[in-house]
């Protein structure tokens, strides 16, 4: 699932070099993968502009990494299955149960418990 040849957006991503929203996207930026942060409240972060929502990127998401609250993720999820995006990554504290139901019952293929900072140098 991790493939360079994917986009990723990275909900929750953040210009607070403390919080793994911006941790996680500068992994993803820094070893060539094409990411877009997703964040309403910022307009661009690590020099990528930021959108409000999935909905307004203007390239096709192939993959939605999630990195803020489950009930956020939750929420999101809405928006993950009307643009028809097929594969998620939960970042861990970010899923839920209602969460991964949500993903099996709209055949969404989702990845959670996992860190994808760790994940990807596995390959």
């Amino acid at each position: 699932m991790i493939d360079k040849t994917l986009t990723y957006a990275v909900v929750g991503a953040s210009n607070n070099p403390e919080k793994y929203g911006y941790k996680v996207l500068k992994d993803l930026k820094n070893a060539g993968y094409k990411a877009i942060p997703i964040n309403p409240h910022e307009d661009e972060i690590l020099g990528l502009k930021s959108y409000g929502t999935l909905a307004e990127s203007p390239v096709k998401i192939d993959v939605v990494i999630f990195v803020v609250p489950p009930g956020v993720t939750e929420e999101v999820l809405k928006s993950v299955k009307k643009l028809g995006i097929k594969q998620v990554w939960m970042q861990p504290g970010s899923e839920s149960e209602k969460a991964i139901e949500f993903c099996k019952q709209n055949g969404i293929n989702h990845t959670a418990n996992a860190c994808i900072m760790i994940e990807r140098t596995k390959d």
